[in-house]
């Protein structure tokens, strides 16, 4: 088999994804895909659900972090690593710091979840909080590292972080087979590009739908437009995916490999993850329900269809997700 080049237009390949693969064999856990009657029988389709809230640092975020980490150089490694996140990337990259012995450092805003802050200085991080509506995390970022050596792991932006998240898709098409359509959240684009590779070579009929909050639309606005959009520190429960924009690896990968992007509502994300929680017993957070959310908005038909939702996450604190249900 011939593998694709890689060009600017593809930076990324689905026989990255197959190296991912290989390398987190092991190391990462392969999660379960979960079914429900009552959940199909509201959707009128028959859904399976890539549970990643289960996932090792309770979200997908380990994949790419772990596949980035792995494969620097021994000087890289002792230079350290640094990025920046709101928490379920900063989780991952402390953890695979700790796994390949790298010092790790996390850019961090001040009002990010207090759980995920908690679990990344545990995982052995240090933290560095900023205000976001004062600084960009991403030249605070390139500021430091210009003085320390450290090397940048973005969140999303990044060769080896997208094919890292791109073995969820790969797992679930494993697991599931074939299927009519795939919906996967959005925020900077590095999980949806993944997945959507693995979609176009294992399942090229399947229509890859990527999901936004309201708020934080600027992928969406970018897909159907063709220009970069951005959206600035967006008002949205669901902290993963504020991201201000794609990037220049996600942005032409959305493009060249995902059928659809749609928006819901923080409410729509209320009761998706509510749903999931009561019905399904399992904890996922406002982030992981994006896909769900969407599948269920009735904004795309999927009756009678064999669905795959990629539930990125499950890292939230009680308190706050009790807040949440009370609203309904």
């Amino acid at each position: 088999m011939t593998t694709t080049p890689r060009t600017p237009e593809a930076p990324v390949r689905f026989e990255d994804v197959k190296d991912a693969a290989s390398l987190l064999a092991g190391r990462v856990h392969r999660t379960p895909v979960a079914t429900s009657r009552q959940l199909d029988e509201r959707a009128g389709a028959s859904l399976h659900l890539k549970c990643e809230n289960l996932q090792r640092t309770g979200a997908f975020k380990i994949r790419g972090a772990l596949n980035a980490l792995s494969r620097l150089s021994d000087a890289e490694r002792g230079r350290g690593v640094l990025t920046y996140s709101s928490g379920n990337h900063a989780q991952a990259v402390a953890l695979a710091g700790k796994i390949t012995a790298t010092k790790t450092t996390v850019i961090m805003p001040e009002g990010a979840p207090r759980i995920k802050r908690k679990a990344t200085e545990g995982y052995g991080a240090d933290v560095v909080p900023y205000d976001p509506e004062r600084h960009s995390r991403e030249e605070l970022a390139l500021a430091r590292a210009a003085e320390t050596g450290e090397t940048i792991i973005p969140p999303y932006d990044h060769p080896h972080v997208v094919a890292g998240q791109g073995t969820a898709g790969l797992e679930l098409f494993e697991h599931a087979g074939a299927l009519d359509m795939l919906f996967v959240c959005c925020g900077g684009g590095g999980l949806l590009s993944g997945c959507a590779l693995a979609a176009r070579r294992l399942a090229p009929k399947c229509h890859v739908v990527g999901v936004e909050p309201e708020a934080g639309d600027d992928a969406t606005r970018s897909f159907y437009s063709g220009t970069l959009q951005t959206v600035h520190n967006p008002d949205t429960i669901a902290d993963g995916a504020r991201t201000p924009y794609l990037g220049d690896i996600t942005f032409p990968l959305v493009r060249a490999c995902v059928d659809d992007m749609i928006t819901v509502s923080d409410m729509e994300l209320i009761r998706a993850m509510h749903f999931v929680w009561e019905r399904m017993k399992l904890v996922i957070e406002p982030t992981g329900a994006l896909a769900l959310a969407g599948a269920l908005s009735g904004k795309l038909d999927i009756k009678n269809k064999r669905i795959g939702v990629v539930v990125s996450g499950g890292n939230v604190d009680l308190a706050y997700a009790a807040e949440l249900f009370a609203r309904l």
